[in-house]
């Protein structure tokens, strides 16, 4: 498991708790344009200048970000 800033974990749980919140509320303006800033801020966080992203990376963040327990070990195909 990668280790990721505190920031960018942070803002991939908001992202996770706001993309909730809209499939619960579709079409809240508000929620929108938050998940649009937060998807931006995650996308561009300087930790990726660091190092190229890679699908696993992007699914371990992701995973991270989700609040319905810990980390799940990634199935292997």
């Amino acid at each position: 498991m990668r280790t990721f800033p505190d920031d960018l974990v942070r803002a991939q749980q908001e992202w996770s708790a706001t993309y909730r919140r809209l499939a619960r509320r579709p079409g809240r303006t508000e929620l929108r344009r938050r998940l649009y800033q937060l998807s931006t801020q995650t996308f561009f966080h300087p930790y990726w200048h660091q190092r190229r992203p890679d699908p696993v990376a992007w699914w371990e963040l992701r995973d991270l970000g989700r609040s319905d327990g810990p980390v799940r070990e990634r199935p292997h195909r």
